[in-house]
C-alpha cells in the first residue's frame, strides 16, 4: 500500500513540475510579445513588468481554453507610467490593450522681448506671468 501513495505523491509532484515549467515558458513568450507589441506601436516597455494577473475559461473555436492575463507598463515619453494589457492562449497572443497614444502637450514658443528702449545686455525684460487656465 505504501507504494501506491508513494507513487500518487510523484506523479502529484510532476503534475506541478511540469505546470510550472510550461507557466514558466508562457510567460516568457508573454514577455516577448510585450516587447514586440511595445516597439510596434512606439511604446517603451517598463522594467520587464509582464506579470499573470488573471485566469479565465474561454471558449475558442468550439473549445474551451485556460486564458492567462497579464499586466504590464509602458511609457510614450519616457516620464510617465502606463498601464497595457494582454491574454495568451496558450503560447498564443488572443488580445491586447494599450493605452492610447497620445502626442506630448506642446508650449507655444515665447514671443521675443521687445526692447523698451536702451537697456544693457545683461537685463532681461520681464514678461506678464500666465495664469493657469488662461
Amino acid at each position: 500500500m505504501s507504494q501506491v501513495t508513494d507513487l500518487i505523491a510523484l506523479l502529484a509532484l510532476a503534475a506541478v513540475a511540469g505546470l510550472w515549467l510550461k507557466s514558466t515558458r508562457v510567460r516568457e513568450r508573454a514577455v516577448d510579445e510585450a516587447r514586440r507589441q511595445c516597439a510596434e506601436h512606439g511604446l517603451q516597455l517598463l522594467d520587464e513588468t509582464v506579470g499573470l494577473r488573471s485566469l479565465r475559461w474561454r471558449r475558442v473555436g468550439g473549445r474551451r481554453r485556460l486564458e492567462l492575463g497579464y499586466a504590464f507598463e509602458v511609457s510614450m515619453h519616457g516620464n510617465d507610467r502606463l498601464d497595457g494589457r494582454l491574454w495568451m492562449h496558450g503560447e498564443q497572443l488572443a488580445g491586447l490593450s494599450l493605452p492610447r497614444m497620445e502626442p506630448p502637450p506642446v508650449e507655444p514658443p515665447a514671443p521675443p522681448p521687445t526692447p523698451s528702449g536702451p537697456s544693457p545686455d545683461n537685463v532681461i525684460p520681464l514678461r506678464p506671468r500666465r495664469r493657469i487656465g488662461q
